[in-house]
């Protein structure tokens, strides 16, 4: 099951940990990606916190917790290459993986539907 944010960040989850990574909105938004900074693994973020930071040719944006957790993993690949993020943001481009702390949190994301409205209402 895949959820979102209406900070362009998307959440797989997979029974009580969850990958993350930003939408195909937010790489377009951003341009070409060319630094991502990755939060320590291990460390815990609420939800809405600062978790990384996503740099490009144009802007640098934060990429925001979807929900409580603590850091399992981070994507090694895309810190070396950063455009991964960009050529496939659902996919290879992932930012990191996250054990749920709050669950709960989940009901609140946006699903598919919901954030394709977000997007045709801004």
């Amino acid at each position: 099951m895949r959820k979102y944010s209406e900070e362009h960040v998307w959440l797989k989850v997979e029974g009580q940990s969850a990958t993350v990574g930003i939408t195909h909105h937010a790489q377009d938004t951003l341009g070409d990606i060319v630094f991502v900074e990755l939060p320590p693994i291990g460390s815990t973020h609420a939800q809405g916190a600062v978790a990384g930071v996503v740099e490009s040719v144009k802007a640098a944006a934060d990429v925001f917790m979807p929900v409580t957790g603590q850091i399992t993993e981070v994507n090694e690949a895309l810190r070396d290459d950063p455009s991964l993020a960009n050529s496939d943001p659902l996919g290879a481009g992932w930012f990191f993986k996250v054990k749920l702390t709050s669950p709960d949190q989940i009901s609140a994301l946006l699903d598919e539907t919901a954030y394709a409205e977000l997007l045709a209402n801004t």
